[in-house]
């Protein structure tokens, strides 16, 4: 029987790691190649003293994300529960606020680069409208900003308000 100390990550727990990872608390990724095939055209290259495949180290980032979706109006009481089922699914959102006719959710996210992390935002409200019952509304905005960016511009008293009272709220 394995004990647990104060910060270890149970194995296999994936989601579960990440929401417990400290803010701005990097780890490195390693990048898989796809099969013999992977990489130039003549096959793949061996490369280092051991003669193994290299692996490609790569630290992934906390991206701030803030989405912002709007369209038709919806009932309320639809959009407040469709957005609790999404945090519930999905417990590394932050905050959520909406209206009958949009609704702005911001979260933290893990990726490797700025690109990484937007294409991970931007197929969020697409790939959970009907298991949340999301109103089927259209991304209108997306911000993704670094770590460095977020706390600068909150020392700098601007930008976005931290999310102390996680959750969904009304604006």
């Amino acid at each position: 029987m394995r004990r647990a100390r104060p910060g270890d990550v149970p194995r296999g727990s994936g989601g579960i790691a990440h929401a417990r990872r400290a803010l701005g608390e990097e780890r490195a990724l390693t990048s898989v190649g796809a099969g013999p095939d992977f990489g130039d055209a003549e096959g793949s290259q061996e490369t280092g003293e051991s003669g193994t495949h290299a692996e490609e180290r790569v630290l992934s980032k906390l991206w701030h994300i803030t989405l912002s979706v709007s369209g038709a109006e919806a009932p309320l009481r639809e959009v407040r529960r469709g957005l609790e089922q999404l945090a519930h699914d999905h417990p590394f959102l932050l905050t959520s606020r909406y209206a009958n006719d949009h609704a702005e959710i911001r979260y933290w996210e893990e990726a490797r680069d700025l690109h990484d992390a937007a294409a991970v935002a931007l197929r969020l409200w697409g790939e959970h409208r009907s298991s949340a019952k999301l109103p089927p509304w259209e991304i209108v905005g997306l911000e993704v900003i670094d770590r460095q960016t977020y706390h600068q511009r909150r020392a700098e008293g601007y930008g976005p308000l931290p999310a102390a009272p996680a959750g969904v709220h009304p604006f």
